[in-house]
């Protein structure tokens, strides 16, 4: 049984002997204390989004670009903000709801609800989502879903894992943290697919482009949002792709795939969570998924400067 990064410092994985080969510039290995933090974090987070998920007076409003947002996601986004303030005083931290607080070298990045639409529609597809980036470098990311009871989280150098929450237990060996791996599927032609459907494609050149990736691909669902990434970082599904995100929406789960052995990027083939776009592969399928949905001549993906990817609905 590999070790448990979720354990205190001690025990963390030992960091690999240094390699005399490898450049100056390699990014260090993450901090397990942040990790355990974020991982505290998002329990308490689970105790506010498991009591507010199906109550019949939950409080919705419509925000300015007519997405949806709840008392909910406001007052876990309040709720992080104040641990991160009280264990990281120092730290900026940015969030859909909130925007920007603080500057430096750390950021934590926020997303109280991801799926939140889900959330108000009493489907249980939903996660609080929280990364660290360190120097510009994502460090940390974890995603928690208490109502599908499942976390997946990952830490630079650290790997990738995942456990049930809740009452979801397979027995005692399965309720202790598994580490996660992308698959090895090697043709398109055996690959699982999954996106959020046709919208949003018409900012990125039109549908046609996810359905010809589909036609090609040996099955395609609409898992949708986190949940999309995280079945790619398990080896469920080999292909995950978004065409209208933000950072929040996307920086816990770069870091969750790229440690379980996969490939995140934007349409442009860039390695970023603030691109506006998204495709996570098992890596082996990534550049001819790029040649389909990002031929050459395609405008790059913007975001706005808050974070978000601009044009969002």
């Amino acid at each position: 049984m590999p070790s448990d990064p979720t354990a205190p410092a001690p025990t963390a994985p030992a960091p690999p002997a240094a390699d005399p080969a490898t450049p100056a510039t390699k990014v260090a290995q993450a901090d397990p204390d942040d990790l355990a933090l974020a991982l505290r974090v998002a329990d308490l987070a689970d105790r506010m989004t498991t009591a507010a998920f199906r109550r019949a007076d939950l409080v919705v409003d419509t925000k300015p670009d007519r997405t949806l947002v709840t008392e909910a996601d406001r007052g876990v986004e309040e709720m992080v903000r104040a641990e991160l303030r009280r264990a990281r005083p120092d730290d900026a931290v940015v969030g859909e709801e909130y925007g920007t607080t603080g500057a430096g070298r750390r950021r934590w990045i926020v997303d109280p609800i991801d799926g939140t639409h889900n959330f108000v529609r009493r489907i249980p597809v939903w996660a609080t989502l929280l990364a660290l980036e360190v120097d510009g470098v994502l460090q940390i990311g974890v995603a928690s879903a208490p109502a599908l009871g499942r976390r997946w989280w990952a830490g630079k150098g650290l790997g990738a894992w995942a456990k049930p929450l809740g009452t979801v237990d397979d027995g005692p060996e399965r309720s202790q943290p598994q580490p996660i791996r992308v698959s090895e599927v090697a043709h398109l032609s055996d690959a699982q697919l999954t996106s959020c459907g046709p919208d949003g494609w018409e900012q990125r050149g039109g549908v046609q482009r996810l359905l010809d990736l589909s036609d090609r691909c040996w099955r395609d669902r609409a898992f949708g949002d986190f949940w999309s990434h995280v079945l790619v970082a398990e080896g469920a599904c080999d292909i995950g792709i978004d065409p209208v995100v933000s950072l929040w929406d996307l920086a816990a789960l770069q870091v969750i795939v790229e440690e379980a052995g996969g490939r995140f990027t934007d349409f442009e083939g860039v390695a970023r969570a603030d691109g506006g776009t998204a495709l996570s592969t098992n890596g082996i399928l990534h550049d001819e998924t790029l040649a389909i949905i990002a031929p050459s001549g395609t405008a790059p993906s913007r975001m706005a400067p808050d974070g978000s990817s601009e044009g969002l609905r």
